[in-house]
């Protein structure tokens, strides 16, 4: 197959990419910088130069191949306070990927998230995320959106990934708790800190994008993840070890203050399965766990910047 990625020069995307030249495919790769398109080219893909809001570039280079797999999204501006304006110029991408693939039984397949399906209780693939016009439900709307695309005679799912997507070169979660541990000179984790969140290491994840390209029936949902859910109290434990700082309750009331843009999400239980997924694809995660990931060392290396 011929497969366009978006984001394929990103955290997963980088894992994607070869996963699929692996599998004899084709890619066909969107590059936003010369340095992205240095490593895609490098790396065997072929280079469309161009952004997401390059509506033109998205739809033209879609039609022009065998399925899509959308990773790509504005984190730069999402992080810096327009998570709107990044969820909304994603749904125009997934808007445009439709058309250009309506009618025609291709693939196309879009990375989404588990957390706020559930809270308190394992979510399931078979939960839907509650759409009230927040920003964040914005982007919940945009992964519906690509499963009714199934409708329109497109092989369209949703791969909706744990909160950390670990492994060696990650600068997301996982890096942003082991800088505020070092800074702070306390590893905390909010209340007891009994609260999950589901891992899954990034390799793990670019095998369940190459099944649902090759295989996902139209409108499926699936998980990725591995660990059901592991306690932040068990991770802060861990950071603890290897900075050697004792390990602390934070109070939910200074949670925003301890770990600024991530207390927010610190503190939610979104513990996930994936049997459903497991069941569909035969996806079987087999590299290290999320805990053990931390204690091969890498995160320690050297000081860890928050995404």
């Amino acid at each position: 197959m011929r497969v366009f990625v978006t984001g394929a020069s990103g955290w997963i995307g980088s894992a994607v990419v070869p996963e699929l030249i692996g599998s004899g495919h084709q890619v066909v790769g969107l590059a936003r910088s010369d340095a992205s398109a240095a490593a895609l080219t490098a790396a065997g893909v072929e280079v469309v130069r161009g952004t997401v809001d390059d509506l033109d570039v998205l739809g033209s280079t879609a039609a022009a191949s065998d399925g899509v797999i959308h990773l790509a999204f504005k984190h730069d501006i999402a992080f810096t306070g327009d998570f709107q304006g990044a969820a909304e110029a994603d749904r125009r991408a997934v808007d445009t990927f439709g058309d250009a693939l309506s009618g025609t039984g291709r693939p196309f397949v879009l990375a989404s998230g588990v957390v706020g399906l559930a809270s308190g209780r394992v979510a399931t693939e078979r939960d839907s995320p509650t759409i009230d016009g927040s920003p964040a439900s914005v982007r919940s709307a945009t992964a519906q959106a690509a499963l009714a695309l199934a409708s329109r005679g497109v092989r369209s799912s949703v791969v909706r990934l744990s909160p950390t997507c670990h492994g060696e070169g990650d600068n997301g979660f996982m890096a942003a708790l082991v800088a505020i541990a070092r800074a702070k000179g306390v590893s905390g984790h909010i209340g007891d800190g009994a609260n999950r969140w589901p891992a899954v290491h990034r390799l793990d994840a670019a095998q369940l994008f190459r099944l649902a390209v090759e295989k996902a029936p139209a409108g499926s949902v699936l998980h990725g993840v591995a660990e059901e859910g592991v306690p932040i109290r068990d991770i802060a434990e861990v950071i603890g070890r290897h900075l050697e700082v004792p390990v602390t309750p934070v109070a939910p009331e200074a949670a925003a203050e301890h770990f600024t843009w991530l207390g927010g999400f610190l503190g939610q239980d979104v513990a996930a399965s994936n049997a459903l997924t497991r069941e569909l694809l035969d996806w079987r995660p087999t590299r290290p766990g999320l805990l053990e990931d931390l204690d091969k060392g890498h995160y320690f290396r050297v000081p860890a910047t928050p995404a």
